[in-house]
């Protein structure tokens, strides 16, 4: 029977792999949702809840293998968890519910989504809390963990941001979509999906750790492509769309 170290060794490879062929799917096909939703994917359901059982899944699955692992109450673990549920609990319970509209989503995407949920925090929290035996009393000096933890709170400030931006834009319009200005947005398109690859960039750095690199990978597969189309979205929207704005890295794409 195989044990668990080498399931996680190959299960982490097929991860790096799906992530690669991933990135390829989604450049050439838009995720349907947002504004990319489109008929053909199936049933669907309410986009609040189908944010909040996505990312609350993440949030149980992080909570378990914590609960499981060697002294989980020790400060660093107890640490790694509320910097981790900082992410996703707002995601989970605060993010759906300022969603403006009665949309919808696809129930594939869903599911798709607390499939990736459940791997992701399973290769993650299983790493740091059990399979790493890495000695977390002598990780708090370590220059990595502050450079990738202030890296992680700078990513999710300008992730919130961008959203509150966006929000605020269709609060004063009727609903639909417009060019946001301002910040960022005077040099991207998607501030906040750049504000979130940071996020995860911190995570990687402030673990150390090839899971955390792995989510980093991830992160850019999905919104890097859904970044360029969103950009060529709104280029073909709205004529007067700022030439100067790229899709995601400011003056690269």
């Amino acid at each position: 029977m195989i044990d668990e170290q080498s399931f996680y060794h190959w299960l982490m490879a097929a991860w790096f792999i799906l992530s690669a062929v991933t990135f390829v799917v989604l450049l050439a096909i838009p995720a349907p949702y947002g504004r990319h939703l489109r008929p053909g994917w199936g049933p669907r359901v309410n986009a609040r809840w189908g944010w909040v059982l996505m990312e609350g899944t993440v949030v149980l699955v992080f909570t378990l293998f914590w609960a499981l692992g060697r002294d989980p109450f020790a400060v660093m673990p107890l640490f790694l968890l509320l910097v981790w549920q900082s992410h996703y609990l707002y995601r989970a319970l605060v993010f759906p519910f300022r969603l403006r509209g009665d949309r919808s989503m696809p129930l594939v995407i869903v599911l798709s989504g607390m499939l990736f949920n459940v791997v992701n925090g399973y290769i993650n929290a299983r790493w740091l809390y059990t399979l790493s035996g890495r000695d977390w009393d002598r990780w708090w000096g370590d220059p990595r963990f502050a450079a990738g933890l202030a890296l992680f709170f700078i990513g999710m400030a300008v992730n919130h941001w961008a959203d509150h931006r966006l929000r605020r834009l269709r609060e004063k319009g009727s609903g639909g979509y417009g060019i946001p200005h301002g910040g960022l947005y005077r040099l991207v398109s998607c501030p906040n999906y750049l504000g979130e690859i940071v996020e995860w960039a911190g995570w990687a750095l402030l673990t150390w750790s090839l899971p955390g690199l792995a989510f980093l990978v991830w992160t850019a597969a999905n919104l890097v492509p859904r970044a360029l189309h969103h950009h060529r979205w709104y280029r073909e929207t709205f004529p007067d769309y700022p030439p100067v704005r790229k899709a995601i890295i400011p003056w690269l794409f």
